[in-house]
């Protein structure tokens, strides 16, 4: 488990860098794309939702989602992430989704810092990597 402290302003410094979220965006839809074709399935857009926690079926109580809503909130994800309505996902939808999804996090953040604690070191985290990002720069000054 790893414990970081962001705010509004560590996410949107990631995500305005460019090179940095560039990179990152590449990296998480390369472990994505299982079959190497350069897009994502909605089963490989599910396992990235998945491993990126973005739907959760308990919320850490003892109740458990029906497995139809949370089909339907897989599917609510993937038609947000297919912008063109191809069937796919390609690099630049995901990119400009995650991005979106980032910047909705921080302008709810706002400059309040809060304390995660982040499991899974082996999943994408992108609040992970934003920290990562914004201690990197504290180091190099």
């Amino acid at each position: 488990m790893v414990v970081v402290i962001i705010d509004g302003s560590t996410i949107l410094s990631f995500v305005n860098n460019e090179t940095q979220f560039q990179k990152s965006i590449e990296e998480a839809f390369a472990s994505l794309d299982l079959d190497n074709d350069g897009v994502l399935s909605r089963s490989e857009l599910r396992r990235g939702s998945e491993s990126l926690r973005l739907i959760e079926t308990h919320f850490g109580v003892d109740f458990s989602t029906p497995a139809e809503e949370v089909a339907k909130l897989h599917d609510a994800v993937f038609e947000k992430f297919d912008c063109d309505k191809s069937g796919t996902v390609d690099r630049k939808e995901f990119g400009n989704e995650v991005r979106n999804i980032l910047v909705a996090i921080a302008e709810g953040l706002g400059f309040c810092p809060i304390q995660m604690a982040l499991e899974d070191e082996d999943k994408i985290s992108f609040l992970k990597l934003a920290a990562d990002f914004e201690g990197s720069k504290v180091f190099a000054a």
